[in-house]
């Protein structure tokens, strides 16, 4: 019986390897906490081998930032060791499907779908089971009176002045402020 691989992939070490094949002398040896020596990049010296092509600093480029990025991509390059499981019993048509049901952390299910199922995937569809039970951690309500939206979009102040028309109640347009 074959052993199964328990850990996925460290892509960190994959990247660093090709790097290496282009840029040999950019590559170097550091210790890691326990002391053992693992390759490393030398960003410095990969710098300068792409000095005219590097975009650094507040220069503009394309490219989509929020709070927690640098961490997400930390998380998504991480191996884990989990593993796949069939539920047979809970499937439809198990051995004859051509279909995948996997229920589990997103994240984890992408990447152990990576090495296992690499270019036989045609199409995943993620279903975030976002706000379930009492932990709401993204805000899914963005409903808000008219009032606090004008206030928020600089029509209208705290004290209700403002330079927008408002229907009376008989219809007529009346200006404002």
């Amino acid at each position: 019986m074959k052993r199964l691989d328990q850990r996925t992939p460290d892509f960190t070490d994959e990247h660093i390897a090709k790097i290496a094949a282009m840029f040999p002398h950019c590559v170097t040896e550091v210790e890691d906490a326990n002391g053992k020596l693992k390759k490393a990049i030398d960003f410095d010296l990969l710098k300068q081998e792409l000095a005219d092509n590097i975009v650094d600093g507040p220069k503009e480029r394309y490219r989509l930032d929020w709070p927690g990025k640098r961490e997400a991509l930390l998380a998504a390059n991480t191996p884990i060791t989990k593993t796949l499981c069939p539920s047979k019993e809970e499937s439809v048509d198990f051995d004859t499907t051509k279909n995948l049901y996997i229920e589990g952390d997103n994240l984890e299910a992408l990447k152990l779908l990576q090495e296992s199922y690499l270019g036989q995937v045609k199409m995943i569809y993620i279903d975030p089971p976002y706000n379930t039970g009492k932990d709401f951690v993204y805000k899914d309500n963005f409903t808000r009176s008219r009032e606090a939206e004008l206030i928020e979009s600089g029509q209208m102040d705290e004290e209700g002045d403002g330079w927008w028309p408002t229907w009376r109640a008989t219809g007529a347009f009346t200006p404002t402020g």
